[in-house]
Protein backbone atom coordinates (compact mmCIF):
# COMPACT_ATOMS: atom_id res chain seq x y z
CA UNK A 1 0.00 0.00 0.00
CA UNK A 2 2.87 2.46 0.37
CA UNK A 3 4.45 1.80 -2.69
CA UNK A 4 0.63 2.81 -4.04
CA UNK A 5 0.85 6.23 -2.90
CA UNK A 6 4.10 7.34 -4.98
CA UNK A 7 2.26 7.81 -7.80
CA UNK A 8 0.23 10.90 -6.51
CA UNK A 9 3.33 11.97 -4.48
CA UNK A 10 5.12 12.49 -7.35
CA UNK A 11 2.55 14.23 -9.19
CA UNK A 12 2.79 16.40 -6.69
CA UNK A 13 6.02 16.84 -5.97
CA UNK A 14 6.62 17.34 -9.74
CA UNK A 15 3.89 20.12 -10.18
CA UNK A 16 3.61 21.87 -6.70
CA UNK A 17 6.92 21.37 -5.46
CA UNK A 18 8.46 19.94 -2.22
CA UNK A 19 6.00 21.48 -0.14
CA UNK A 20 3.02 19.66 -1.63
CA UNK A 21 4.57 16.00 -2.48
CA UNK A 22 5.24 16.54 1.60
CA UNK A 23 1.64 17.17 1.85
CA UNK A 24 0.82 14.62 0.02
CA UNK A 25 2.82 12.46 1.79
CA UNK A 26 1.35 13.13 5.00
CA UNK A 27 -2.09 12.66 3.57
CA UNK A 28 -1.16 9.30 2.48
CA UNK A 29 0.32 7.85 6.10
CA UNK A 30 -2.90 9.63 7.81
CA UNK A 31 -5.29 7.53 5.01
CA UNK A 32 -3.06 4.89 4.85
CA UNK A 33 -3.39 4.28 9.16
CA UNK A 34 -7.23 5.33 9.03
CA UNK A 35 -8.39 2.59 6.06
CA UNK A 36 -6.42 0.05 8.51
CA UNK A 37 -8.42 1.20 11.62
CA UNK A 38 -11.95 0.96 9.59
CA UNK A 39 -11.07 -2.56 7.35
CA UNK A 40 -10.11 -4.08 11.00
CA UNK A 41 -6.47 -4.29 10.89
CA UNK A 42 -4.26 -4.35 13.70
CA UNK A 43 -3.49 -0.41 13.64
CA UNK A 44 0.13 0.39 12.49
CA UNK A 45 2.26 1.55 15.32
CA UNK A 46 3.63 5.09 14.69
CA UNK A 47 7.52 3.63 14.31
CA UNK A 48 6.37 2.08 10.92
CA UNK A 49 4.24 5.55 10.22
CA UNK A 50 7.24 7.57 10.97
CA UNK A 51 9.44 5.06 8.63
CA UNK A 52 6.51 5.56 6.01
CA UNK A 53 6.44 9.23 5.63
CA UNK A 54 10.33 9.39 6.07
CA UNK A 55 10.26 7.21 3.18
CA UNK A 56 8.19 9.44 1.25
CA UNK A 57 9.68 12.44 2.40
CA UNK A 58 13.25 11.59 0.95
CA UNK A 59 11.34 10.10 -2.59
CA UNK A 60 9.68 13.69 -2.65
CA UNK A 61 13.09 15.12 -1.73
CA UNK A 62 14.87 13.76 -4.09
CA UNK A 63 12.18 14.42 -7.12
CA UNK A 64 12.14 17.91 -6.27
CA UNK A 65 15.94 18.11 -6.45
CA UNK A 66 16.00 16.13 -9.83
CA UNK A 67 12.97 18.78 -11.04
CA UNK A 68 15.23 21.93 -9.84
CA UNK A 69 17.74 20.84 -12.51
CA UNK A 70 15.92 19.88 -15.14
CA UNK A 71 14.51 23.15 -14.54
CA UNK A 72 17.71 25.03 -14.24
CA UNK A 73 19.21 22.90 -17.61
CA UNK A 74 15.79 23.92 -19.45
CA UNK A 75 16.91 27.53 -18.75
CA UNK A 76 20.49 27.34 -19.42
CA UNK A 77 19.44 25.51 -22.66
CA UNK A 78 16.77 28.01 -23.75
CA UNK A 79 19.25 31.42 -23.07
CA UNK A 80 21.61 29.72 -24.58
CA UNK A 81 19.49 28.91 -27.48
CA UNK A 82 18.20 33.06 -27.42
CA UNK A 83 21.95 34.03 -27.27
CA UNK A 84 22.55 31.84 -30.59
CA UNK A 85 19.73 32.93 -32.10
CA UNK A 86 20.95 36.52 -31.55
CA UNK A 87 24.01 35.85 -32.39
CA UNK A 88 22.99 34.31 -35.56
CA UNK A 89 20.62 37.07 -36.51
CA UNK A 90 23.21 39.74 -36.02
CA UNK A 91 25.42 37.86 -38.30
CA UNK A 92 23.04 38.12 -40.79
CA UNK A 93 22.26 41.48 -40.56
CA UNK A 94 25.82 42.73 -40.18
CA UNK A 95 26.66 40.39 -43.59
CA UNK A 96 23.71 42.62 -45.61
CA UNK A 97 25.22 45.43 -44.07
CA UNK A 98 28.74 44.52 -44.95
CA UNK A 99 27.27 43.35 -48.33
CA UNK A 100 25.49 47.18 -49.36
CA UNK A 101 28.16 48.79 -48.11
CA UNK A 102 30.49 46.60 -50.62
CA UNK A 103 27.18 46.99 -52.99
CA UNK A 104 27.48 50.85 -52.80
CA UNK A 105 31.39 51.11 -53.09
CA UNK A 106 31.30 49.22 -56.03
CA UNK A 107 28.76 51.30 -57.36
CA UNK A 108 31.03 54.55 -56.42
CA UNK A 109 33.73 52.61 -57.98
CA UNK A 110 32.25 52.32 -61.38
CA UNK A 111 31.32 55.90 -61.41
CA UNK A 112 34.41 56.85 -60.42
CA UNK A 113 36.12 55.23 -63.00
CA UNK A 114 33.95 56.43 -66.08
CA UNK A 115 33.60 59.80 -64.78
CA UNK A 116 36.78 60.39 -64.07
CA UNK A 117 39.56 58.06 -65.21
CA UNK A 118 37.54 57.65 -68.40
CA UNK A 119 37.04 61.25 -69.02
CA UNK A 120 40.45 61.75 -68.17
CA UNK A 121 42.07 59.57 -70.37
CA UNK A 122 39.25 60.43 -73.38
CA UNK A 123 40.83 64.15 -72.98
CA UNK A 124 44.16 62.14 -73.37
CA UNK A 125 43.49 60.75 -76.30
CA UNK A 126 42.05 63.64 -78.45
CA UNK A 127 44.87 66.05 -76.92
CA UNK A 128 47.54 62.67 -78.65
CA UNK A 129 45.57 63.00 -81.67
CA UNK A 130 45.71 66.68 -81.92
CA UNK A 131 49.61 65.75 -81.47
CA UNK A 132 49.79 62.97 -84.21
CA UNK A 133 48.20 65.23 -86.81
CA UNK A 134 50.34 68.15 -86.24
CA UNK A 135 53.44 65.68 -86.45
CA UNK A 136 51.61 64.59 -89.78
CA UNK A 137 51.89 67.91 -91.38
CA UNK A 138 55.21 68.33 -90.94
CA UNK A 139 55.77 64.52 -92.05
CA UNK A 140 58.04 64.60 -88.25
CA UNK A 141 59.31 60.83 -88.14
CA UNK A 142 57.58 60.60 -84.60
CA UNK A 143 53.95 60.11 -86.14
CA UNK A 144 54.46 56.26 -86.08
CA UNK A 145 55.53 56.72 -82.38
CA UNK A 146 52.61 59.33 -81.53
CA UNK A 147 49.90 56.78 -83.36
CA UNK A 148 51.02 54.04 -81.23
CA UNK A 149 50.95 56.73 -78.04
CA UNK A 150 46.87 56.88 -79.50
CA UNK A 151 46.28 52.95 -79.32
CA UNK A 152 47.70 52.60 -76.45
CA UNK A 153 45.55 55.37 -74.63
CA UNK A 154 42.21 54.05 -76.95
CA UNK A 155 43.15 50.37 -75.19
CA UNK A 156 42.99 51.93 -71.50
CA UNK A 157 39.72 53.68 -72.12
CA UNK A 158 38.38 50.38 -72.93
CA UNK A 159 39.84 48.76 -69.62
CA UNK A 160 38.44 51.47 -67.52
CA UNK A 161 35.23 51.44 -69.34
CA UNK A 162 35.82 46.98 -68.88
CA UNK A 163 36.14 48.12 -65.29
CA UNK A 164 33.63 50.18 -64.99
CA UNK A 165 31.30 48.10 -66.51
CA UNK A 166 32.44 45.11 -63.73
CA UNK A 167 31.68 47.61 -60.55
CA UNK A 168 28.46 49.34 -61.97
CA UNK A 169 25.57 47.42 -63.19
CA UNK A 170 22.51 49.95 -63.44
CA UNK A 171 20.51 47.64 -65.22
CA UNK A 172 19.78 45.81 -62.19
CA UNK A 173 17.85 48.38 -60.45
CA UNK A 174 15.36 48.34 -63.08
CA UNK A 175 14.32 44.82 -62.85
CA UNK A 176 16.55 43.91 -65.64
CA UNK A 177 19.12 40.59 -64.45
CA UNK A 178 18.41 39.29 -67.80
CA UNK A 179 19.70 42.64 -69.86
CA UNK A 180 22.31 42.45 -66.81
CA UNK A 181 22.85 38.99 -68.09
CA UNK A 182 22.89 39.59 -71.71
CA UNK A 183 25.19 42.74 -71.39
CA UNK A 184 27.65 39.84 -69.32
CA UNK A 185 27.58 37.59 -71.84
CA UNK A 186 28.44 39.80 -74.97
CA UNK A 187 31.02 41.44 -72.93
CA UNK A 188 33.02 38.39 -72.25
CA UNK A 189 32.61 36.85 -75.55
CA UNK A 190 34.04 40.10 -76.97
CA UNK A 191 36.68 40.43 -74.89
CA UNK A 192 37.81 37.19 -74.26
CA UNK A 193 37.10 36.13 -78.19
CA UNK A 194 35.58 33.33 -77.03
CA UNK A 195 31.27 31.89 -77.22
CA UNK A 196 28.89 33.29 -74.11
CA UNK A 197 25.44 33.01 -74.94
CA UNK A 198 22.38 33.40 -72.33
CA UNK A 199 19.40 30.94 -72.69
CA UNK A 200 16.24 31.82 -71.08
CA UNK A 201 12.93 33.67 -72.11
CA UNK A 202 12.99 37.76 -71.00
CA UNK A 203 10.14 36.94 -68.98
CA UNK A 204 11.98 35.81 -66.03
CA UNK A 205 11.73 38.98 -63.45
CA UNK A 206 13.24 39.48 -60.36
CA UNK A 207 12.06 42.57 -58.65
CA UNK A 208 14.41 42.31 -55.79
CA UNK A 209 17.50 44.36 -56.25
CA UNK A 210 18.97 42.95 -53.95
CA UNK A 211 18.62 39.30 -55.07
CA UNK A 212 19.69 40.11 -58.83
CA UNK A 213 22.59 41.56 -57.49
CA UNK A 214 23.50 39.03 -55.68
CA UNK A 215 22.79 36.22 -58.72
CA UNK A 216 24.43 38.71 -61.38
CA UNK A 217 27.70 38.69 -59.35
CA UNK A 218 27.70 34.74 -58.67
CA UNK A 219 26.73 34.88 -62.61
CA UNK A 220 29.94 37.14 -62.81
CA UNK A 221 32.27 35.22 -60.64
CA UNK A 222 31.41 31.93 -62.55
CA UNK A 223 32.35 33.12 -66.07
CA UNK A 224 35.62 34.99 -65.16
CA UNK A 225 36.40 31.31 -63.09
CA UNK A 226 35.51 29.37 -66.42
CA UNK A 227 37.36 31.53 -68.54
CA UNK A 228 40.38 32.62 -66.78
CA UNK A 229 41.15 28.91 -64.62
CA UNK A 230 39.64 26.44 -66.49
CA UNK A 231 40.38 27.65 -70.25
CA UNK A 232 36.40 27.09 -71.54
CA UNK A 233 35.55 27.93 -74.93
CA UNK A 234 31.84 28.34 -74.50
CA UNK A 235 29.67 29.10 -71.53
CA UNK A 236 26.07 28.59 -71.41
CA UNK A 237 24.31 31.06 -68.88
CA UNK A 238 20.46 30.16 -67.99
CA UNK A 239 18.16 31.75 -66.14
CA UNK A 240 14.95 29.68 -65.62
CA UNK A 241 11.36 30.08 -62.79
CA UNK A 242 10.03 27.07 -61.72
CA UNK A 243 6.53 27.70 -59.83
CA UNK A 244 8.34 29.44 -56.86
CA UNK A 245 12.16 28.75 -57.85
CA UNK A 246 14.60 30.99 -59.35
CA UNK A 247 17.63 28.61 -60.68
CA UNK A 248 20.73 30.41 -62.03
CA UNK A 249 23.12 28.00 -63.97
CA UNK A 250 26.43 28.08 -65.46
CA UNK A 251 27.77 25.59 -67.48
CA UNK A 252 31.13 25.72 -69.42
CA UNK A 253 33.23 23.29 -71.83
CA UNK A 254 36.75 24.32 -69.78
CA UNK A 255 38.98 21.84 -67.56
CA UNK A 256 36.39 20.70 -65.64
CA UNK A 257 36.33 21.36 -61.57
CA UNK A 258 38.26 19.23 -59.14
CA UNK A 259 36.71 15.86 -58.06
CA UNK A 260 38.54 17.22 -54.31
CA UNK A 261 38.29 20.64 -53.50
CA UNK A 262 41.41 22.16 -52.64
CA UNK A 263 41.75 23.93 -48.71
CA UNK A 264 41.08 26.27 -48.48
CA UNK A 265 39.24 26.79 -51.19
CA UNK A 266 39.39 29.91 -53.41
CA UNK A 267 38.26 33.47 -52.97
CA UNK A 268 36.09 33.04 -55.91
CA UNK A 269 34.02 29.89 -54.77
CA UNK A 270 33.77 31.38 -51.00
CA UNK A 271 32.59 34.86 -52.80
CA UNK A 272 30.11 32.92 -54.69
CA UNK A 273 28.66 30.88 -51.66
CA UNK A 274 28.71 33.85 -49.09
CA UNK A 275 26.22 35.69 -52.25
CA UNK A 276 24.18 32.82 -52.17
CA UNK A 277 24.23 32.75 -48.64
CA UNK A 278 23.10 36.14 -48.49
CA UNK A 279 19.76 35.50 -50.27
CA UNK A 280 19.17 32.21 -48.60
CA UNK A 281 20.06 30.55 -51.97
CA UNK A 282 21.14 26.61 -52.74
CA UNK A 283 24.81 26.94 -54.05
CA UNK A 284 26.06 24.16 -56.04
CA UNK A 285 29.29 23.69 -58.06
CA UNK A 286 30.29 20.32 -59.52
CA UNK A 287 31.51 18.62 -62.80
CA UNK A 288 29.93 18.46 -65.97
CA UNK A 289 30.75 15.12 -66.77
CA UNK A 290 34.04 14.70 -68.33
CA UNK A 291 34.78 18.39 -68.84
CA UNK A 292 33.19 21.67 -67.69
CA UNK A 293 31.67 22.46 -64.70
CA UNK A 294 28.32 23.45 -64.15
CA UNK A 295 27.39 25.71 -61.28
CA UNK A 296 24.05 26.39 -59.87
CA UNK A 297 22.26 28.62 -57.44
CA UNK A 298 18.26 28.36 -56.62
CA UNK A 299 16.53 30.46 -54.98
CA UNK A 300 13.22 30.77 -53.88
CA UNK A 301 11.08 33.87 -54.37
CA UNK A 302 8.53 35.41 -51.99
CA UNK A 303 5.19 36.21 -53.34
CA UNK A 304 3.65 39.55 -54.20
CA UNK A 305 1.70 40.90 -51.81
Amino acid sequence: MLLFYLLPISLATWFLGLIGGLAIAVLSVVTTMVSDVVAGIPVMGFWNGGMGLALYAVFAFVLSNLRTLLRELDQRVRERTAALQHEVAERERLDKEIAEVARRERLRLGQDLHDSLCQHLTGTALTAQVLREKLARRSAPEVVEAEKVVRYIEQGIDLTRNLARGFFSPELEAEGLMVALHGLAEHTAERFQIACVVEGTDGVPVRDSAMATQLYRIAQEAVTNAVRHAAAQRIDIRLSRDDRELTLTIVDDGIGFPHQLPQPEGLGLRLMSHGAALIGANFDVRRNGRIGTIVTCKVSIPERR
